[in-house]
C-alpha cells in the first residue's frame, strides 16, 4: 500500500501503525505518530489500521545536551 510518510510517497506492507514502525525499524517508544493530522496515542499503535494514501508524520525524539 502507498502512504505519504514525512512528505514522501512510500510503498509499505504494513497494515497497522505498529507494523509500519517495525517495518521502518523505528522504536515506538521514541516516536510520535500523526496520521491525517491526528496524533495517534501509543496504546492504539497495534489497532490503528492504515489506509491507502494516509498521510503520516513520524517524529523521533533525540536526546542531547
Amino acid at each position: 500500500m502507498q502512504l505519504v510518510i514525512n512528505g514522501e510517497m512510500k510503498e509499505v506492507a504494513a497494515k497497522t501503525v505498529a507494523d509500519l514502525l517495525q517495518e521502518l525499524s523505528l522504536d515506538p517508544k521514541k516516536i510520535v505518530t500523526e496520521c491525517n493530522g491526528e496524533i495517534i496515542p501509543r496504546d492504539q499503535y497495534q489497532t490503528r489500521m492504515l489506509q491507502p494514501a494516509d498521510k503520516l508524520e513520524l517524529v523521533q525524539f533525540v536526546g542531547g545536551g
